[in-house]
Parts: structure tokens; C-alpha cells; sequence
């Protein structure tokens, strides 16, 4: 790298945020310097340089309306010219260490999952009430140590509650989330409320309308209890917020819950609610629930809306449940998902229904013991880790990869040697479409912005629309690689993290993450096992878009 390249790089920098109108101060220049920004945007146009230049950008390619399979391919069959695949799994290591033991909650006097509570709400042994007025009182007593809710709603839950009591008992059930507390992060919308997004920016800033995804739980009768805390702006894979300050992890107060969505992790993993919505533009659902031990899902890119939801960064961003169990995000996700035309990005792909209706895909989620003998699985050969996994988390790993072959799955050795590269897009274009929607809102308050977040947005800035096409376009290389090395896979199999949660304040890792981000990809974090101090692990699988039944169904088998 040559120092006159690293000098255009600064120079780019300066003169971007001069375009932009942005006020930065030298110090937050400097500091972008200091971290290695412009040698990234070099080191960057020089990956560019050296890949195939006869690619279109990835926003031109219709990837997420074509299917995952070539016409006349039975799901499940799998077969290659080459021969058939090699199976593989993790390295084994030696057994875990005992766990430290630790305070448990005490057990609710109901079921603990949406799916054990719902006919009991249905028949009338459960009230919709008293499920309410039973997380309140747990928000009140542990919130404060928590900090898991920006705003707690309780005279409007208690309202919502008893509407979905009489309900019920009228015969009027609307399904699975009828009278069920949740909760949802404090990027979405709900009419008459501050919607803050982590911010001081919009610390006043209340909305006259529902996010889509909250419009659907109203419908759906669920009782939204309140609105959950992340970083700022939702620019962070950590708890951490200069003006609300950070989320501890449940299991242990030094460790950090993880983001950006994470008082929803918070929340459900501590007993408040039986689930609730988080954001993901770089594993901002599955990094928290799985540092916090639930169940974290983000569906396909354009599975359910966005509209009413703060943006981070438009070709990323994802909405989904956090849950106690692998049936309760599947009933989440079959309540908010479906097409929108205030949304573009949503799809009119097949629907998913609630639990029981005709052709229901979330059928497999709810079996004990899934069959997934017709179901391959592929294995990275080498995740591309700077640093290697903790050996708990490797344990965690294979064990999760031998309950997939005891449900009857193959596993496949794959390689996707090209993870580095698409992390390095992700985090590109993250940057790039969050400096441009962050721009007006800079110029106007830019002192309001915490110090990390203010410099991330200003970061961004080193980087060109050359830049920003040619990431686009290795973007796309990169899809089409990979649709052919999983052409006979259903299923990627991954670690969610290289470890257990970080200390309280720091930041996890999107590096096994934020990848599916990039391609669209439904993707799920499942807990399996326990690492240094007791701390949850997880696996993260993913499947082809649009393929949430197999990916539920594989998950299930994971957390049987």
C-alpha cells in the first residue's frame, strides 16, 4: 500500500464530508485515521482491482425472486456430476469445563412458550390479563437492573389485554399471539409514542402511525407491553448507548447482551415478555439472542416490511422475532410477514401461515423429533476467522452438526472461501448506505450524536460511489459463487459467534453474521450449550431464500 494511495484515501475523506455538508471536527477525523479507515478503502480498491470486472451490481440481479433450485430439482435430492459431495463436521475438542452456577429465575406459574400458553388462552384457563399484568410487575422489580425497556406501555397493554380476554372469550381467537405480552425495539413505530432509535437526535420524536410489522401483531392480538433499548441508531453489535446506557446480559450483569437489539434479547431471555421484534442489518437479532441464550431469526430480505422502521441501511435491514423457542418465532414470524406496498423490498412469495392452517410452513418448527433425512447440510471448510474459535464454541458447533445427522441430515463440506471478501462488502456497504441516510440528520445535530456512533457515520465517508458499485458488484460475484457451491445444500451450517458475550461495553462479532445480511439469506441463531461461566452458545443456520420451513425445521431439530 503505497503512502500516496492512504493520502488520496484522507483527502477523499475530507472532501466527501465538505460535499456533504457534514461539520465534522478534526478530532473525529483524526480518530477515523487513527483506526485504519482509509488503509480499509485502499486495501479495498485493491480486492476490487484484482476480481472479475464483467459483473453487474447486485441491486440489478432479481436474485430474491428467483428460486434457490434449477427447474425439476426435488427438494431434498442431492446429486453432482462431480460425484457426491464429502461430509464433514467441526473439529472435535476436549469436554467443556463445569458451568459456575447462577441464579435462575423463579418458574412462571404458566407455560413458558408461546406455543404451550396459546390454547390455554384459547380454552379460557389462562387470562390474557394476568399474563399482562404478570410481565409488568416483572418489568417494574427487574427493569432497573435490566435495562431492557426505553418505554413501557402498561396502561395501554392492560387496555389490549382485556380487549383480547373478551375476545377470546367471546370465541373470537385470533390465534397463537392472542393476549400474549411482547415487546419491540425502539426502531419501530407505534402511533402516540416517542420512537427514540437508540438516539438523543430523536429523543422527542413521536410518531403518528404503526411500523407495518406492529400493525400486524395488534392484528394478530398480541399485547405489546413496551418498547426495548439498543445502541444508537442501531450502529453497534454491542448494548452499548451514551444516552440510555447498556443492557447487561442476563446470565451475568459484567457481560454484555449484545446488539443492537438488545433489550428485546434482554427482555425475553429475562422472563418480561414471550418474545419481541428486533432489527438485523449485520446479525443485530442473532448476535443478542444468541449472547443471551434464545432464539433469534432473521426471515429473507423482503419476508416482512419495513415500513415505519428506522433505516439503517436499506439493502441490509431486516426485521424478526426473538423468542424463548424455535415455534415461537415461527409463530412470530407467521404473524408479521407478508407483502406490503408501502414497502418495496417485500416480496409476493409464498406466505406463512399461522400454526394448523392448510399447508402450513411452519408445521416443522412444532415437531419434536423433525425427519430431515432428505436434508444436506453444508459445512464451511474454513470459516476465515481472524482469530480462531473458543474451543466451547467448536464444541457447541459439532454437537449442534450430530443432532442434525441423528434427525437424518447429511452434512456437506463446502467451501466458501470467499467469506472474507463478502464481510468486507457487508461492512462497505453498511457504511455507505448508512452515512447517506444519516447525512441530513448529521448536518442538523451533530453534537447530539454519541462520540462512536458520530464517528462510524463519518468513517463512512472515505469511501467513494466507485467504491460503493464495485462492492455492489463483487457483491453479486459473490452471490452467484456461492448459489453454485450450495447448489446441493439446503442448509449452511455456522457458529453465531467465536465465543460467549463479551464484557459489559464491548462490542461482539457480525464476522459469521453479517454475511447473510449481504445475501439476503433467512438465517437463525438456536442455543446449544454453555460456555466459560455458564454463558449460552449458539449455532446459526441458514437456507436459500424464501426457505424458512426447512430452515425452522432444521433449527427444531438443533434445539430437540
Amino acid at each position: 500500500m503505497s503512502s500516496r494511495d492512504r493520502d488520496l484515501a484522507i483527502e477523499g475523506l475530507r472532501a466527501n464530508l465538505r460535499a456533504a455538508g457534514i461539520p465534522a471536527r478534526e478530532e473525529d477525523i483524526e480518530r477515523v485515521v487513527a483506526e485504519g479507515i482509509p488503509d480499509r478503502a485502499v486495501a479495498f480498491r485493491a480486492l476490487l482491482a484484482a476480481t472479475d470486472d464483467d459483473c453487474i451490481p447486485d441491486f440489478l440481479s432479481g436474485w430474491s425472486l428467483a428460486g434457490s433450485r434449477a427447474d425439476g430439482e426435488e427438494k431434498g435430492v442431492a446429486g453432482s456430476a462431480a460425484g457426491p459431495p464429502r461430509t464433514a463436521g467441526p473439529r472435535q475438542a476436549a469436554a467443556p469445563s463445569p458451568s459456575v452456577a447462577r441464579a435462575r429465575p423463579e418458574p412462571a406459574p404458566w407455560p413458558s412458550t408461546i406455543a404451550e400458553l396459546a390454547p390455554l388462552v384459547r380454552a379460557g384457563a389462562v387470562s390474557p390479563v394476568e399474563l399482562t399484568e404478570q410481565a409488568l410487575t416483572r418489568i417494574e422489580e427487574d427493569d432497573g437492573r435490566a435495562n431492557a425497556f426505553q418505554l413501557v406501555l402498561a396502561d395501554e397493554a392492560l387496555a389490549a389485554a382485556r380487549r383480547a380476554e373478551d375476545e377470546v372469550g367471546r370465541g373470537a381467537w385470533r390465534g397463537p399471539l392472542h393476549g400474549i405480552p411482547v415487546a419491540v425495539k425502539d426502531l419501530l413505530a407505534m402511533k402516540d409514542t416517542v420512537t427514540t432509535s437508540g438516539s438523543k437526535v430523536l429523543a422527542d420524536h413521536v410518531t403518528d402511525h404503526d411500523a407495518a410489522v406492529v400493525e400486524r401483531l395488534r392484528a394478530a392480538g398480541a399485547v405489546i407491553v413496551g418498547k426495548t433499548r439498543l445502541s444508537e441508531f442501531a450502529y453497534w453489535p454491542g448494548s452499548t448507548n451514551p444516552h440510555y446506557g447498556p443492557t447487561p446480559n442476563p446470565r451475568d450483569p459484567t457481560r454484555d447482551a449484545g446488539g443492537s437489539s438488545s433489550g428485546s434479547a434482554a427482555a425475553v431471555a429475562g422472563g418480561m415478555v414471550y418474545a419481541a421484534l428486533g432489527t438485523d442489518t449485520g446479525g443485530s437479532i442473532r448476535i443478542p439472542a444468541a449472547l443471551c441464550g434464545v432464539v433469534g431469526l432473521k426471515p429473507t430480505f423482503g419476508r416482512a416490511s419495513l415500513h415505519g422502521c428506522m433505516a439503517l441501511a436499506w439493502s441490509l435491514d431486516h426485521v424478526g422475532p426473538l423468542a424463548r423457542s424455535v415455534e415461537d418465532a415461527a409463530l412470530v414470524l407467521a404473524a408479521i410477514a407478508g407483502p406490503d406496498r408501502r414497502d418495496p423490498r417485500t416480496r409476493s412469495a409464498p406466505l406463512l401461515t399461522m400454526a394448523g392452517s392448510p399447508g402450513d410452513p411452519t408445521e416443522g418448527a412444532r415437531r419434536p423429533h423433525p425427519d430431515l433425512s432428505r436434508v444436506r447440510v453444508g459445512v464451511p471448510a474454513d470459516l476465515h476467522l481472524a482469530a480462531p474459535l473458543q474451543d466451547a464454541a467448536a464444541r457447541s458447533w459439532a454437537r449442534a452438526n450430530r443432532a442434525l445427522e441423528q434427525a437424518g441430515a447429511t452434512l456437506v463440506e463446502v467451501d466458501l472461501d470467499e467469506i472474507h471478501m463478502l464481510r468486507q462488502v457487508a461492512v462497505l456497504t453498511l457504511g455507505v448506505e448508512a452515512a447517506a441516510h444519516h447525512a441530513p440528520l448529521l448536518r442538523a445535530h451533530y453534537d447530539h450524536y454519541g462520540e462512536f456512533c458520530r464517528g462510524r457515520v463519518v468513517a463512512a465517508f472515505t469511501f467513494s460511489a466507485q467504491d460503493f458499485l464495485g462492492a455492489q458488484r463483487l457483491r453479486h460475484w459473490i452471490r452467484m459463487r456461492w448459489d453454485a457451491a450450495c447448489r446441493y445444500v439446503d442448509l449452511l451450517s455456522l457458529p453465531c459467534q467465536p465465543g460467549v458475550a463479551p464484557l459489559l461495553d464491548m462490542p461482539a462479532s457480525t464476522d459469521l453474521t453479517n454475511l447473510f445480511n449481504a445475501l439476503g439469506w433467512p438465517a437463525i441463531s438456536v442455543p446449544r450449550g454453555e460456555g466459560e461461566r455458564g454463558l449460552p452458545l449458539a449455532v446459526q443456520l441458514a437456507a436459500k431464500p424464501w426457505d424458512e420451513a426447512t430452515l425452522l425445521r432444521a433449527a427444531r431439530a438443533v434445539e430437540a
